[in-house]
């Protein structure tokens, strides 16, 4: 007889997959690295075969896994369908929600992909937008939710702590040798770049402010010809650049608070369900992340 599936091993794997890594995974299922690393060997063991295969710096699906993937995710949507016909009342209408385009690529997929599970009939629509775009809007109730960064416009719901990296091409760029260092800032008047202009001055680091951008792909595209660092919400980092750090004389950053915000007229189940859904998910605090070695600015 074949053992049962465990819809809480398949929701850990599909974690993993969406997360790229067992760290970020962990965060999402609510785990420790380790405990998500032995939900994976258990659901191998049972099925007798490798579903990630692994080295040093990437992870990916073997044969097996990506056949695995499509059935968990089937298995896990009509579960919760199941659960969501019998317990949760019938919702329906339209929500509009805001958010960074990289906070939307990186916590909100899973999130969104969930509450529709769970909630077929309502629309979202989703502006993305810069958190300081984003606040008038939600003043106007041209926007019903937002999630974003904390500031002194923005307060809301309080979601998680995301912790700021600076980001190099690579962990050797021959930017870091670079004085005053050039530095990729994104616009003026977000938390952000507060935070990261901060962090250099506490810390003495000469620098200068080289090019700044509202979008994360602008500030992306100068790291990637090797122009300068920059510093993002680790989320946000794109798996192909390096994390740098201490090691290279960077300074500590303070993190982003992110926030889910309400409009004044978002007061309907369909935004209550939908802004609940986002804490719920994302409610944790994401472990830090070690830098690669590179060498130290001089």
């Amino acid at each position: 007889m074949h053992p049962e599936f465990d819809v809480d091993l398949l929701r850990t794997f599909v974690a993993v997959v969406e997360a790229g890594s067992f760290t970020k995974a962990a965060v999402s299922v609510h785990r420790s690295q380790a405990a998500v690393s032995m939900q994976i060997k258990r659901l191998e063991r049972m099925l007798g075969t490798t579903l990630f295969a692994r080295d040093t710096r990437n992870l990916s699906l073997t044969r097996p896994g990506n056949t695995l993937l499509e059935y968990a995710r089937r298995v896990i949507d009509l579960h919760e369908e199941a659960w969501s016909a019998i317990v949760r009342p019938e919702v329906t209408g339209r929500a509009v929600l805001g958010a960074p385009d990289d906070y939307v690529s990186s916590l909100l997929s899973p999130v969104l992909r969930r509450f529709s599970n769970l909630y077929p009939h309502v629309e979202i629509e989703i502006v993305c937008a810069q958190s300081t775009a984003l606040a008038p809007m939600l003043a106007d109730n041209k926007i019903d939710l937002a999630f974003v960064t904390r500031d002194r416009k923005l307060r809301g719901e309080f979601v998680r702590s995301e912790p700021m990296v600076w980001v190099g091409a690579s962990a050797d760029t021959p930017v870091l040798n670079v004085s005053p260092l050039p530095v990729g800032l994104y616009e003026p008047g977000c938390v952000a770049r507060a935070n990261t202009l901060a962090a250099l001055d506490r810390a003495r680091v000469r620098y200068r402010a080289a090019y700044s951008s509202a979008s994360l792909s602008g500030l992306v595209a100068t790291v990637d010809a090797g122009l300068s660092v920059i510093a993002l919400a680790r989320c946000s980092v794109p798996p192909r650049l390096a994390i740098l750090g201490a090691e290279q004389g960077l300074p500590t950053i303070e993190p982003l608070d992110i926030v889910v915000a309400r409009s004044a007229k978002s007061d309907r189940p369909t935004c209550d369900y939908l802004a609940a859904q986002m804490v719920q998910d994302l409610s944790v605090r994401a472990p830090a992340r070690e830098p690669r070695e590179a060498r130290r600015i001089v």
